[in-house]
């Protein structure tokens, strides 16, 4: 897809633009948050299959509301792989283009 393209969804209503995509470079992928822990903890089933706890960062707080079935970008933390931070929340309109594109095979979406 080029990077001006613009999408517009079925409704009409809304136009996608380039949507933030993981860097695998950067230890980062898909994940769908299964559960809320509390604080700023939830857990989430990676891309990799794996269920990590992840951490919501200060910047996010308050800011981007996170729920069960949520998409979003995790970064693996480089000393204990087990655990991530959420790094991008996509939007229920974001998911439905990603899915339909088959980017999210291996989740529980």
């Amino acid at each position: 897809m080029p990077e001006d393209e613009e999408i517009i969804s079925q409704d009409s209503e809304f136009v996608l633009k380039k949507l933030r995509m993981p860097d695998p470079k950067a230890l980062e992928q898909f994940a769908i948050i299964t559960k809320l822990l509390g604080t700023n903890k939830v857990m989430a089933m990676c891309s990799d299959g794996k269920e990590r706890n992840c951490r919501i960062p200060g910047r996010m707080k308050k800011r981007v509301w996170l729920r069960e079935g949520d998409l979003v970008i995790v970064r693996l933390w480089e000393f204990q792989p087990d655990k991530a931070d959420i790094e991008w929340r996509y939007s229920n309109n974001e998911k439905f283009h990603l899915a339909k594109k088959g980017l999210l095979k291996g989740l529980p979406v």
